[in-house]
């Protein structure tokens, strides 16, 4: 199943409740800060491709100066994902080709703008919330000042595009309380499914159970 929504919609803890209930995640944000970590695979490309100074000392990525750069200029920001997205891309299917499970989740921001994800996904299911509490949500975790928070919600996919585009829907307006019945609704359908699915043909790992 593809998991995605915009920054601040509760994909982290949709995750987690899944795997409260025993589906893992393969999760591309994960994934990035990995390949960007000291030592990481894509290191020397983004040095190559932006200059030494986007790392810090310890040859991790300097994610604050990255983040100016690329929500900054949308060719910037097309040249990072050129270097980045084919590597996640690769260790998502080296990871799912891992995982044994009813069916598994694939958590990524930009499913919809990604069509290498969505041919590998069943469905897509979409944590959404108002625009206002996205805000308030991202700005409490990160710190980070509005005007950024603004400017990395606006290079994001539209709200009303997304809900167009998800074949599910889980509203994360309210409490954790309601957001877990939600899921555990969803695990339901997916078990009911799959096990059909299963019934009738053998299944590819890398499709009908994502």
């Amino acid at each position: 199943m593809g998991l995605t929504g915009g920054i601040g919609a509760g994909k982290s803890t949709v995750e987690k409740l899944f795997a409260e209930l025993g589906i893992p995640c393969v999760d591309t944000d994960r994934i990035a800060h990995q390949l960007t970590a000291a030592g990481g695979a894509a290191m020397a490309a983004l040095c190559a491709a932006f200059g030494a100074d986007i790392q810090y000392a310890d040859g991790s990525l300097d994610r604050e100066r990255m983040r100016q750069k690329v929500f900054a200029d949308a060719n910037e920001r097309r040249r990072l994902e050129a270097v980045l997205h084919p590597m996640i891309f690769d260790e998502s299917l080296r990871q799912l080709a891992q995982l044994d499970a009813p069916y598994v989740l694939l958590a990524v921001p930009l499913l919809f703008e990604s069509p290498c994800y969505q041919d590998i996904v069943a469905e897509s299911l979409l944590v959404d919330c108002e625009p206002s509490l996205q805000r308030e949500r991202v700005m409490l975790r990160s710190g980070l000042p509005a005007a950024q928070v603004e400017a990395i919600i606006a290079a994001q996919m539209p709200r009303a595009l997304r809900r167009e585009r998800a074949d599910s829907v889980l509203d994360n307006n309210g409490d954790l309380a309601l957001l877990s019945l939600q899921v555990a609704s969803k695990h339901r359908y997916y078990l009911q499914r799959f096990a059909a699915a299963n019934l009738a043909a053998p299944l590819n790992p890398l499709d009908p159970a994502l």
